[in-house]
């Protein structure tokens, strides 16, 4: 039994364990414990949740304090940083803006860099989002449905990445899994005749399961060897770039008449709806991209599986020890990863008036590690970092063509996103931000005092 004896010259309250009574130690003594009793009352306020800190920001401060310390704000800075970055590159590329720096007249040069920055990237604007020189509202909003055709791609195979990546597995094999997913889709759009809809929704099947195929291979490689997924999907690409050659020269594969590598032309029943209004068109695989995305979030944050992947990502170890069969959740990832690249590939194949060629690929398996970091792996900000890029890469071509700036500056500012995004202590100091670290740190020290 206890016994508290309290020391009226401390004014303290000791508790006294006999011998005999187990505790929590190895030692078999006594354990005394001594509190102090003008500061119980302020432990039983902080142990109930009473106590509150009358620094802590509430209301619209708070709100600020989250924005400014999240990550989706490090993306929004990561771009901003980019086009600034990338402004100096066309001023400097540019031979106007050369010619007045060597004219030594300050005020022409930086006029010259005015008008050289603002006129390409209302050049960018205009060929990404609207168009305000148009002549009606069709062709105002055209470049921005020019801008979700290239996106829609990017998008399916983003999402495809984000899950590898929340599964802690970087898929670098999105090229060769594009290939093997439009060979599949392609081989069913020309080589059968089938019904309206029943023929595309086997087409798409058919390039999931060649993306799901492709994928397969790095995930039971590293679940039964543990091979690195990322050397065994780079592998993969160069199999693929082979595999695409080998099966473009065979007779089934050929188009009559046709010397390049070109398959025959998709039957009309295989091929995405576009939907037209006048000048605006838009396929519907931009429509089920959407559904892609819901169906992602769905998987990762609702679904026992997405569960699964996710606890596999955090902590292996820990998954394994809570029953989750890791080893496995490497190959549903990748395979998960793969089936994203083959519907990439059907919107790049099953369309209107062409066939597959040796380049369909593009460079979208590479493009989507950008979208998927840019969208911190969430499907939401994958879809919206797609979005980005397909408007950048939509509006670089009519840049280059009204002013002559060179389409690399494009790629250039897309690889400075991602560099910023891989280092957001960079951005912090540069937009002055707070640490989020810093403050979670300052606010633990508070507690404990």
């Amino acid at each position: 039994m206890v016994d508290n004896n309290k020391d009226t010259s401390s004014g303290n309250v000791t508790k006294t364990i006999p011998p005999d009574v187990e505790t929590v130690t190895d030692a078999d003594e006594a354990i005394e414990i001594a509190t102090p009793v003008e500061d119980a009352p302020k432990v039983e306020k902080k142990a109930t949740g009473a106590h509150k800190d009358e620094d802590e920001p509430t209301g619209a401060k708070a709100i600020a304090l989250k924005i400014v310390t999240g990550s989706g704000l490090i993306s929004v800075l990561s771009v901003v940083a980019a086009l600034i970055f990338g402004a100096i590159l066309i001023a400097a590329a540019n031979a106007e803006v050369q010619a007045a720096a060597v004219s030594g007249n300050i005020g022409k040069f930086f006029s010259t860099v005015g008008k050289v920055i603002g006129s390409a990237y209302y050049a960018l604007f205009q060929g990404a989002i609207v168009n305000p020189d148009a002549h009606n509202f069709a062709a105002f909003i055209a470049p921005l449905f020019d801008s979700l055709k290239v996106a829609t791609p990017l998008i399916f195979m983003g999402l495809g990445l984000a899950v590898g990546f929340r599964s802690a597995l970087f898929n670098i094999g999105g090229q060769g899994q594009i290939i093997v997913g439009g060979i599949f889709a392609s081989y069913v759009g020309f080589a059968f005749d089938l019904p309206p809809v029943i023929h595309l929704i086997a087409a798409i099947i058919a390039a999931v399961i060649g993306g799901m195929l492709w994928g397969f291979i790095p995930g039971i490689l590293k679940a039964k060897t543990g091979a690195n997924e990322v050397i065994v999907t780079i592998m993969l690409n160069s199999i693929a770039l082979l595999l695409i050659s080998w099966v473009l020269a065979q007779p089934a594969f050929q188009r009559p008449g046709e010397n390049r590598p070109l398959t025959p032309a998709m039957h009309d029943n295989a091929i995405y709806p576009i939907i037209r209004i006048g000048e605006i068109q838009l396929s519907v695989a931009f429509f089920l991209a959407i559904a892609a995305v819901i169906l992602t979030w769905w998987l990762l944050e609702r679904s026992t599986l997405g569960f699964k992947l996710r606890a596999t990502g955090l902590n292996p170890d820990a998954a394994k020890s809570a029953g989750i069969n890791a080893s496995m959740m490497s190959v549903w990832a990748l395979m998960i990863s793969g089936g994203f690249a083959g519907l990439a590939a059907s919107s790049a194949v099953l369309i209107p008036a062409t066939g597959m060629a040796s380049g369909v690929a593009s460079s979208y398996g590479f493009d989507a590690i950008m979208v998927a970091l840019l969208g911190r792996s969430k499907p939401l900000g994958t879809f919206l970092s797609a979005l980005l890029l397909g408007a950048l890469r939509s509006g670089g071509y009519l840049m280059q063509a009204t002013t002559s700036t060179p389409i690399d500056v494009v790629s250039v500012i897309q690889a400075v996103v991602v560099m910023f995004i891989a280092a957001p202590p960079f951005i912090r100091a540069l937009f002055r931000l707070p640490d989020p670290e810093k403050l979670a740190l300052r606010k633990a020290a508070k507690e404990v005092a």
